[in-house]
């Protein structure tokens, strides 16, 4: 089965650049290069309009010895003395990436359960930042956010975390810290996510069978995989499939697109989740590649994804 036609278009027009042979320098300038093109108005046509009727401002959050980022997303006729439900998202990219790339459905979601999302501007893979410092920023902002409601008016009682990507392998971490911390999560919702960063990352079949797929290919990965655990660290530590326990964690939606390198990783966390005895409903997406959320002007099938992910936040959150 063939990626969409858009998305083909897409990629006959960017040349791919060699991952593995790309100097420091370099990825720094592409890394700064794309997420200005992902920020910018005109990308709007792929990565979709944000839902009317919903504010989206930048806020600081102060954390011991340093602040982080956070773009936040809310109904704009909420009612001020009710808290509402809170989504703590988490982008994708690993190396690359921006908040402002998931507008689109993050706003949708504010708008139609309704809830405070807020998105995590999190640090980037990059030699000597290890993806420790993106699970770090994750659940650091899950835990200020909770522990500080009335900053953002948000029920801490109604909480859930939601992931795309290298993003989904840090709210399935942040769910699994939660638990250990006595934070009881609603929900979690990991859209075609990464959660294998051990030497086995590779080898599933998916990798093969989906090598040069348009929106993400394995030379990426590789880079990815290198970048975010430096020699003489154990990849356990930052793979969610191979925690020692994924018991007792909050029930969990899997959303995974069939032409993706790591849709046999999504398959294999739900697999384990539900093994564990933790609820976990896995949707996969015929035809759809990789971030294909990020990418609803050109991926049909986000519209669909957008409408699983809003109504089991729903029936979870409220």
């Amino acid at each position: 089965m063939r990626a969409p036609l858009g998305i083909r278009v897409l990629q006959t027009l960017r040349k791919e650049p060699d991952w593995l042979a790309m100097p420091a320098e370099d990825l720094d300038a592409f890394r700064t290069a794309e997420n200005r093109r992902r920020s910018a108005p005109l990308i709007r046509v792929v990565t979709g309009f944000p839902a009317r009727g919903v504010t989206i401002h930048w806020h600081e959050l102060p954390l011991p010895g340093r602040s982080l980022r956070i773009r936040v997303y809310r109904p704009a006729n909420e009612d001020a003395g009710n808290p509402l439900p809170v989504v703590l998202h988490v982008h994708g990219g690993g190396f690359v990436g921006t908040a402002v790339q998931s507008d689109w459905i993050n706003s949708h979601l504010a708008a139609r359960l309704p809830a405070v999302v807020v998105s995590v501007e999190h640090r980037l893979v990059a030699a000597g930042v290890p993806f420790e410092a993106a699970v770090a920023d994750g659940w650091d902002a899950l835990r200020h956010v909770l522990d500080h409601p009335a900053a953002l008016g948000v029920d801490p009682a109604r909480a859930a975390v939601f992931g795309e990507s290298a993003g989904g392998l840090v709210a399935a971490l942040a769910a699994i810290r939660a638990r250990d911390a006595g934070l009881a999560l609603r929900a979690q919702v990991l859209v075609n996510p990464c959660v294998d960063l051990t030497e086995t990352a590779l080898d599933y079949p998916s990798m093969t069978e989906h090598a040069d797929s348009p929106t993400l290919t394995v030379p990426q990965l590789r880079l990815f995989r290198r970048l975010a655990v430096p020699e003489g660290t154990d990849a356990r530590d930052v793979s969610p499939l191979y925690a020692g326990s994924l018991a007792g964690l909050p029930p969990a939606l899997v959303v995974v697109p069939t032409l993706d390198p790591v849709a046999d990783q999504g398959r294999a966390y739900t697999r384990r989740l539900r093994e564990q005895g933790t609820p976990a409903q896995l949707t996969e997406h015929a035809g759809a590649p990789h971030a294909f959320l990020s990418m609803p002007g050109v991926v049909p099938h986000a519209r669909a994804a957008r409408a699983e992910i809003t109504g089991f936040l729903h029936g979870r959150l409220t």
